[in-house]
This record gives C-alpha cells, sequence and structure tokens, in this order.
C-alpha cells in the first residue's frame, strides 16, 4: 500500500500527556492548551478524562474544562470514560467521542484497572452500548500492543484477540499503543496487521511512545502500511506511571516536522503547535520534549 498523502493527528496532550502530572494543572491552562492547539490547527483533541478523582486527581476538573473550551467546527473532542459512571458524567459534557482502553497484556490490565481483559471488555461493553445509543462515536485504546513491563514482547495474536473483543462490543476505530515504547519497526506493522483483521485501515491508528527513540522510526512503518491516524502529544507530554523509564509519547511537534518533510499534508501550522508546546513547557517548568521545538525555539531566541 503506498504512504497516504495525508494524515490525522489526534494530540493527547491535553489528557495523557497531562494526567501523571503530580502537580495540579489550573483547568484555565488546560482549557488555553486545548485553544492553542485547535488554533494550530488540530482537528481532533483528546480533552479529559472520567474517573475517580482518588487514582486520577489531575483529572478531577473535567466537567469545568469542557464548559471552558470554546470549540470550534470541524474540530472533535474526545474523552476518556472507562466505565458506565464514567460515561454518565461525561456525556453531560456532550463529548464528540468516549475512549474506552484494553490492554493486549493480562498482567498489565491486572495492575492498571485491576481487572482481567474479558473483565475489562465486560465493563466497556455497556459504556459502548449507551454511547452509540446517544449518538457519541467510540474509540478503543489498546496498550501494550508490543510489549509489556510484566510480560515482555506481546504476541499479534494477542492484539488479534484484543481487537476482536473491542469490534465485537461495537467500538468503532481502535489505537495501537506501544505504551512503553519498546516497539521497533517490524514489531509494530505485525501488531498493526493483527489489528487490520478486524478493523479498516481508516479506523486504525498508531500511538507511540518515545522511551528507545523509536517513535518516528514506528511512525513511517505504519505509514507503509497505509495507516494515516495517528496519536500524539504536544510537547512530548505524558508516560506510562506502571513502566519504569518509559518516556512520554511521541511530540506532535516531531511528527509533524517530519510528516511536512515527506510532502504529507497535515492541515497543522507548525509554528503555532511550537508555540502551544512552548506554552505548557514553561508553565510545567521544563524544556519542551519536542527535538524540533526546541531547535526553533533556541533558533529564535538567537
Amino acid at each position: 500500500m503506498s504512504i497516504p498523502s495525508r494524515v490525522q493527528l489526534i494530540d493527547v496532550g491535553p489528557r495523557d500527556g497531562l494526567q501523571n502530572e503530580k502537580t495540579p494543572v489550573p483547568a484555565a491552562v488546560k482549557i488555553e492548551l486545548v485553544h492553542r492547539l485547535q488554533q494550530a490547527g488540530l482537528k481532533e483533541i483528546e480533552v479529559t478524562s472520567y474517573v475517580s478523582p482518588k487514582w486520577v486527581p489531575q483529572m478531577a476538573d473535567n466537567h469545568k474544562v469542557m464548559e471552558g473550551v470554546a470549540r470550534q467546527a470541524g474540530v472533535a473532542y474526545s474523552v476518556l470514560a472507562p466505565n458506565l459512571k464514567g460515561f454518565e458524567a461525561a456525556v453531560l459534557d456532550k463529548p464528540d467521542e468516549i475512549v474506552v482502553f484494553g490492554s493486549a497484556s493480562e498482567a498489565f490490565s491486572q495492575k492498571n484497572i485491576n481487572c482481567s481483559i474479558a473483565e475489562s471488555i465486560e465493563r466497556f461493553a455497556p459504556v459502548v452500548e449507551a454511547a452509540l445509543a446517544a449518538g457519541i462515536r467510540v474509540r478503543g485504546a489498546m496498550s501494550c500492543t508490543v510489549g509489556c513491563p510484566y510480560e515482555g514482547e506481546i504476541a499479534p495474536e494477542r492484539v488479534a484477540y484484543l481487537a476482536g473483543l473491542l469490534k465485537g462490543i461495537g467500538v468503532q476505530r481502535v489505537d495501537v499503543a506501544d505504551t512503553i515504547g519498546v516497539g521497533t519497526p517490524r514489531k509494530v506493522q505485525k501488531a498493526l496487521e493483527a489489528t487490520l483483521q478486524h478493523f479498516g485501515i481508516d479506523d486504525v491508528s498508531g500511538h507511540f511512545h518515545d522511551t528507545y527513540g523509536q517513535a518516528l522510526s514506528n511512525t513511517l512503518a505504519a505509514l507503509e502500511l497505509g495507516v494515516w491516524n495517528f496519536q500524539s502529544s504536544v510537547a512530548g507530554l505524558g508516560g506510562c506511571p506502571y513502566a519504569k523509564g518509559a518516556t512520554g509519547n511521541v511530540a506532535t511537534e516531531d511528527v509533524v516536522y517530519m510528516l511536512q518533510g515527506m510532502g504529507i499534508e497535515t492541515g497543522i501550522d507548525l509554528d503555532k503547535l511550537i508555540d502551544a508546546g512552548a506554552y505548557i513547557s514553561d508553565y510545567l517548568g521544563r524544556r519542551s520534549g519536542s527535538r524540533v521545538a526546541v531547535a526553533v525555539l533556541a533558533k529564535r531566541n538567537h
């Protein structure tokens, strides 16, 4: 399959990127980050999650954030809702898409959400049913599709199994995530090929972490299969709390720079995107996790 001429990016920075920050980030800062991302041209943004504040205190302001976002036409706003209680809270804020998440690793599923893969699907089924009945799209995030911090390498058959379960409960599209960033191009392609047994190419996205510096290589490997949807995080925000040493999501700025260099259309203004990354990095008091952003900002300052 030829490499796509256009790519759609979902920026997960406001949710996946910020959820593990120990210091509370004010709702106003999260809202401003979403505004800057949509001004940069992002058409899909993962905004927040509806989980117990006991487990993810950073997302306790979900209603305030969703209410404060000035929505733009043509932009889809997604939220994480792992159970029916979360969905019932989320639906009040009228998200465009609900995200549920499952793992291709039994051990990770137990550590992350305290249940087996099969039990997680039973938990998600009523959420998917309720969302579809309300006219809300549903996406399934598949974690540990290449490797697990507890089980090691994950066989493609496990990925196909999870993809089939999600398809069976009505999930419309899925993310193939290298949660701990151990994937290399061929392994990622095998995970994607396993997923494509159950979902069409238009309904599969890549979600890569950069722990071993392989995220852009893995993105290119996915492009070679025809994948044109990807998730990334502005400034490389995020990480995996259950995987020692796992660094953040691949930076949106770096992905856009690579895609633009390949002549692939994204609809994103790289300069505005870099400014969005600089905004949140400055607030957090750290350097951006994007190599491109660091280089561009250094050049600007000189």
